[in-house]
């Protein structure tokens, strides 16, 4: 068994890049300056961003479905940041030093497990969850603050 774990599309963030902060505001985002490592994960290059760039905090829906599991939650995007990543058969170092919720789905979008993972967990967390035949994805949160991070799919 072999899993992909991308990075957002940056296409739908590409418009918000280099609005004026009033601008952001009235769409709900906030830019923010990264100001600790770790602490401002990118959702479309998977890397916690350099103290000194610019990310927007922005609602992103991270399981879009008509069931009682649709989700969204704040994310941070990197202002310019157009590179996405891909991870086959690993975890992306944004995974390494934060506890996980990892959300396994059926084909229905229904949650068919979940399990917490500690740092340096999260491989055998996803390996544990894909042992179950029903689990087509699998999203990872940051468990601290509820936060989309990834989703995984089997490959």
């Amino acid at each position: 068994m072999t899993y992909r774990i991308r990075g957002l599309d940056p296409a739908p963030y590409l418009p918000l890049f280099g609005l004026s902060d009033d601008e952001l505001a009235v769409r709900g985002i906030v830019r923010m300056t990264v100001n600790e490592k770790p602490g401002f994960p990118c959702r479309v290059t998977l890397e916690d961003r350099e103290i000194g760039e610019s990310v927007l905090l922005l609602n992103h829906v991270s399981h879009d479905v008509a069931n009682p599991y649709r989700a969204s939650h704040a994310i941070f995007v990197t202002e310019g940041g157009t590179e996405v990543a891909e991870f086959v058969d690993e975890v992306p170092p944004v995974f390494a030093a934060r506890v996980l919720s990892l959300r396994g789905f059926d084909k229905d979008g229904m949650m068919a497990d979940a399990i917490l993972t500690q740092p340096g967990e999260a491989e055998a967390g996803i390996r544990k969850l894909f042992d179950n035949p029903e689990i087509e994805t699998i999203h990872a949160h940051n468990a601290v603050r509820g936060c989309f991070s990834a989703k995984i799919e089997r490959s």
